[in-house]
């Protein structure tokens, strides 16, 4: 039998997730990959993956799954919820395994990743990945256009998510002294454009200077924000042009919305502001009801601030799990 996880519980929203599916805007196949790179990478690292290799993106409540193979290696990042491991098939005689750590487990155990907590999403790698064929080289999930990631769809009860290794070696768990601070930090930081002249100075200033929520109407493809209406110059319509992952637009109504991993390729509103890349992962850990403030840094700032964040990512000290 081909090793894998069997799915006893799909939770809210779970898909499989790289990096993204880089090159092919051009025929208006979106980027898609994970709402939180970092924490994505992060798992990965915990279990001696690449940092591109697929993980289970969890939203709002995890995954239950059955290991159908002699032993694996799994991490939990990405949220405040300890990975639960149930005994017995008895879901009230559990062990928590706390998160940002790896765990080794074996033939007929079960695993759950409980309601979410500190995020929207959770991220589960298993050490050596699952044995899919990429998509256009990614295994990202695009629901939308039913394609890459497992059948192009979230994860359903009974699916069996095959596995490269059926066997793992059985060497100290690893985890992180110094996970990252989950709580919305503000603000976002923003580069102005590409469109800003279509807004009134005040629609600028009022931008910068107010308070905005996560509608609960947000999801993969933008996070919808409520808060003052921003006005434009003339009109709301522009001839569409290509869209950057992290793109805030404008449309009529004046709520800007914040363009996210399942983003479409091109669009017709004008963009007010750009999120910088190194803080897309935390605009993506946002829940409805969240709030968060813009700031605007110069292109030369936003590129400083993503080196610094690579280099503490090249320098992160993962430990071994004491016995």
């Amino acid at each position: 039998m081909i090793a894998h996880l069997k799915v006893r519980d799909a939770g809210m929203h779970t898909t499989l997730q790289d990096l993204g599916r880089f090159g092919f805007q051009s025929i208006g196949v979106p980027v898609s990959g994970a709402l939180d790179a970092i924490s994505l990478m992060l798992a990965n690292k915990l279990v001696g993956n690449h940092d591109n290799s697929a993980a289970l993106e969890n939203l709002y409540h995890g995954v239950t799954l059955e290991v159908c193979a002699d032993s694996v290696r799994v991490a939990l990042a990405g949220s405040d919820t300890p990975l639960q491991i149930l005994r017995d098939d008895d879901s009230t005689n559990t062990i928590a395994i706390a998160p940002w750590r790896s765990v080794l487990l074996r033939r007929g155990q079960i695993l759950r990743v409980g309601a979410l907590k500190g995020s929207i999403c959770g991220y589960l790698a298993v050490q050596g990945g699952f044995d899919i064929p990429p998509c256009l080289d990614s295994l990202s999930t695009y629901v939308r256009g039913a394609f890459g990631g497992f059948a192009g769809r979230a994860l359903r009860v009974g699916d069996a998510l095959p596995l490269v290794l059926s066997n793992v070696r059985d060497d100290a768990d690893r985890y992180l002294p110094e996970p990252p601070d989950l709580r919305p930090q503000q603000p976002i930081r923003v580069v102005l454009g590409p469109q800003q002249q279509y807004f009134t100075d005040e629609a600028l200033q009022v931008f910068l200077n107010s308070s905005y929520t996560v509608s609960p109407h947000s999801d993969r493809m933008g996070m919808r924000l409520d808060g003052p209406r921003l006005h434009h110059r003339a009109g709301y319509n522009i001839v569409s042009d290509a869209i950057a992952t992290g793109a805030i637009q404008v449309p009529g109504s004046g709520q800007p919305i914040v363009l996210l991993a399942d983003h479409q390729t091109t669009g017709g509103y004008p963009k007010i502001a750009t999120v910088i890349s190194a803080d897309l992962p935390r605009a993506g850990r946002l829940r409805p009801g969240d709030t968060l403030r813009f700031k605007a840094v110069e292109l030369e700032q936003a590129e400083a601030i993503r080196r610094q964040q690579v280099a503490r990512l090249g320098q992160l000290d993962l430990r071994a799990v004491a016995d």
